[in-house]
């Protein structure tokens, strides 16, 4: 059978028909399946439990999803929080219900779980307090802001990644080799082609499959050879129209988040100004600008957080179409402002050695003795209250005692503010700050 009859077939797209259907063939997110994991052990002892898949789109949470499903021998409901609604719940529980009075396991699995409301998430709490439902959401979006408390309580929060280069080239491997058309073609890929579908994917399996779904497609099949051409044809084709459920999203947020980091305040507007005439969640934008202030600017300009919190708050209050002014001041104002990622730098350089190397120990001069057992222990003892000396400032251990080379975290730039915090650490700390 030729490729050109089996495209007449109406089979499913691509990323569907090469969706592994057992856990050895996932691809990614080791962290979340090697040996001694959480998950893999779940399975191991079929033990199943509520929990929610947050991540990017393309990087597995629908598939482990269907994995699960099957290696807990359950049956499986799969919701749409778009498609779906409060009826479409209800059923499922009461199915749910039944099958637990049976001795049998459900699986409910709800897609973009961060879009129901809050009744739609409340319907779900006693299915899942009593076990009768076992819950697997997918979020794009923090569950600390989109799922409602009592849910998120009982369910264990999984992050999920962005998948590297080497996830994204045994996928695209296999769809090639053993996908029902694309093995038919005897398809031939050059480094060059293959390094333009990796790269323009950005870690999701999805959208390269997709990609290379249309531009072979595009592609000629007296031609074995892929080329530059169709894959960038593909990519102008999906880009057209702005999806707020789809590929083009993340990519225009991202393009949103970069121009602002660059100070750029046009292009800045400008990715703005398509997402709000993409009928995009002021919310959501509102939040990628609080992110951005301290991650990007910090204390280079301390106010830049400031305003975010309270552009947030305003849009909530007023809402659109008046909310894309103070979209706009918010956007154009960290735009201009100087830019330092010394803080985001100095916590994640700090978590990193504790994760290594544990907790110190508290020195004991600055344990407070709030009993006279602790008092006749030393603690508090020799410590120097830094507002009797004078600048207010005497220089003394603050680490734990078995530190000798004391840990540089926080490197200011000479940017904005942070240019005079810099200075004054280099005065009070000279060892510290060569």
């Amino acid at each position: 059978m030729s490729s050109t009859s089996l495209l007449s077939k109406n089979l499913p797209p691509l990323a569907e028909r090469v969706r592994p259907q057992i856990l050895p063939d996932f691809i990614g997110q080791t962290e979340l399946l090697h040996e001694n994991s959480l998950l893999t052990r779940a399975v191991v002892i079929d033990q199943p439990f509520s929990l929610i898949f947050w991540g990017p789109p393309g990087t597995g949470k629908t598939t482990l999803a269907r994995i699960l499903a099957n290696e807990f021998n359950s049956d499986f409901f799969e919701l749409s929080a778009i498609l779906n609604g409060v009826k479409d719940v209800r059923e499922v529980l009461k199915k749910g219900t039944s099958n637990f009075k049976d001795g049998k396991r459900s699986i409910l699995f709800i897609d973009e779980i961060h879009r129901f409301t809050k009744s739609q998430q409340d319907a779900l709490l006693h299915s899942v307090e009593e076990g009768s439902i076992i819950l697997i959401g997918a979020t794009t979006e923090n569950p600390s802001f989109e799922v409602i408390s009592p849910l998120l309580s009982r369910c264990r929060v999984f992050r999920l990644y962005p998948l590297n280069e080497e996830n994204l080239m045994q996928i695209l491997k296999r769809a090639i080799n053993e996908d029902i058309i694309l093995s038919q073609r005897n398809l031939a890929i050059d480094s060059d082609v293959q390094s333009l579908i990796l790269n323009s994917c950005g870690g999701d399996a999805r959208k390269m499959l997709n990609t290379l779904e249309l531009a072979v497609s595009l592609h000629s099949e007296k031609n074995a050879k892929l080329l530059q051409d169709d894959i960038e044809e593909a990519l102008q084709q999906k880009n057209i129209i702005y999806d707020k459920t789809g590929d083009y999203h993340y990519d225009v947020i991202s393009a949103f988040i970069k121009s602002i980091r660059g100070s750029d305040p046009d292009a800045a507007v400008y990715w703005l100004a398509v997402m709000i005439e993409g009928g995009e969640k002021p919310e959501f934008i509102a939040r990628r600008l609080i992110i951005l202030a301290s991650e990007d600017i910090g204390n280079a300009e301390p106010y830049a957080i400031q305003l975010a919190t309270a552009g947030f708050d305003a849009v909530n209050k007023i809402g659109m179409p008046e909310g894309r002014i103070i979209l706009a001041q918010i956007t154009t104002y960290l735009a201009c402002v100087p830019k330092s990622n010394a803080a985001y730098k100095a916590i994640d350089n700090a978590l990193k050695l504790v994760s290594v190397k544990g907790a110190g120990s508290v020195p004991v001069h600055l344990r407070n003795a709030t009993t006279k057992l602790m008092e006749s222990e030393g603690y508090g003892k020799n410590y120097q209250y830094t507002h009797s000396f004078d600048n207010h400032f005497i220089k003394q251990n603050y680490f734990p005692e078995n530190f000798t080379d004391l840990p540089v975290f926080y490197n200011p730039e000479d940017e904005g503010r942070e240019k005079f915090l810099k200075e004054r650490l280099d005065k009070l700390w000279k060892d510290r700050y060569k």
